[in-house]
């Protein structure tokens, strides 16, 4: 009895490893870079797996925050303003109701505001 308990603690072979690595990670890349890379981790002595999680691990890249400009905060604030009024319009006509005086001054000031804005977008990207 006590020999069966000792073998099943002793399945025998290797010890499981305490941080195992069975998480896969693939990578998308063209043959020629496959062949550079799998060069260079010959070169380095390392298996293709080793090379690029050390690479990945080891490596630095300068990451580069994109700072979006004033301006063009201002141009999305403006469009949301002028989808939000369009909006409360085509509501108002789909219902079959007729604009107000004040209704038809925010339609025609929400146009110049569009037509300032694409105006304004042209100029910034020439």
């Amino acid at each position: 009895m006590e020999e069966r308990k000792q073998n099943e603690k002793h399945k025998g072979g290797r010890p499981a490893k305490a941080d195992k690595r069975n998480r896969f990670i693939g990578v998308k890349c063209t043959l020629t870079e496959r062949f550079i890379i799998k060069g260079k981790a010959n070169a380095a002595g390392l298996t293709l797996s080793e090379f690029l999680r050390l690479s990945g691990l080891n490596s630095k890249i300068d990451i580069q925050k994109k700072v979006i400009p004033k301006e063009v905060l201002q141009a999305i604030g403006d469009l949301n303003h002028i989808a939000a009024n369009l909006n409360q319009i085509a509501k108002k006509r789909n219902s079959f109701d007729e604009l107000n005086a004040l209704e038809r001054a925010e339609l025609s000031f929400s146009v110049g505001l569009l037509k300032a804005f694409v105006n304004d977008f042209k100029n910034y990207f020439q």
